[in-house]
């Protein structure tokens, strides 16, 4: 029986690689790519078979390596933050100083996030997950309207070097360190995530829904490179 990448979830595993899969019609051959935030993602043609795909993951691997470092390149360096009163924290853009408390929740109060005494990099980004989950559920609805997606739900999460990303049945997952950006950029994370409800892969259709959304969006693509080397992104948030 001939098990094709038809009959695996989105992500097919190769080694230390991830590989996020799309089937396309159109596709005559597999199309590997890197993607900005050095995720890897295939676009294949009906009925191509998991060990071909494996087989030519396997053998690009220099290749893809390659290009992955070059990526996180782009956003090396993320800053190095202590959990110590004064030290600055992002949110929806703006700055904020962290101030730490004896007791309580970690909450923005009179201009600075308050962090409980013995509190960690758990608590915080708990927090902006926590705050996340509504606020991006509201800025969304508008977009889905817009863009007539079928959205079924959205979460808040660590996804590693990625901003989001959406599975079939219309689920959207934001990165939690999303909500440090601006809200402008943070609409063009959205924008994106719902345009791969229509279309699977990062082709000229997929960046014509795109470009209908967000007019001018290869400029926001741009200033969300720029934004993520100031973004803070901690090991254990990933």
């Amino acid at each position: 029986m001939l098990v094709t990448v038809s009959d695996f979830p989105g992500v097919v595993r190769v080694g230390d690689l991830e590989v996020a899969v799309s089937v396309s019609e159109r596709r005559k051959s597999v199309r590997l790519t890197v993607e900005r935030d050095a995720s890897v993602t295939a676009v294949v043609p009906p009925q191509t078979s998991a060990s071909e795909l494996t087989t030519l993951v396997k053998a690009k691997r220099p290749w893809l390596y390659g290009k992955i470092a070059e990526k996180r390149e782009l956003g090396e360096a993320p800053p190095d933050k202590t959990l110590v009163s004064g030290e600055g924290f992002r949110y929806l853009g703006r700055s904020y100083r962290l101030r730490l408390v004896q007791e309580g929740d970690v909450r923005l109060i009179r201009g600075r996030i308050e962090l409980p005494e013995g509190g960690g990099v758990k608590e915080l980004v708990g927090w902006y997950r926590r705050v996340g989950q509504p606020w991006l559920t509201r800025r969304i609805q508008p977009w889905v309207t817009r863009m007539g997606a079928e959205l079924t739900g959205l979460r808040v999460r660590p996804l590693g070097y990625r901003w989001g990303s959406c599975s079939r049945d219309g689920q959207v997952n934001i990165h939690w360190a999303t909500m440090q950006l601006p809200p402008s950029l943070i609409d063009y994370v959205l924008v994106h995530e719902l345009a791969h409800l229509h279309r699977a892969d990062h082709g000229a259709e997929f960046r014509r829904i795109v470009e209908r959304a967000l007019p001018g969006h290869e400029d926001y693509r741009e200033r969300l490179r720029r934004a993520g080397n100031d973004l803070w992104l901690p090991e254990e948030g990933l």
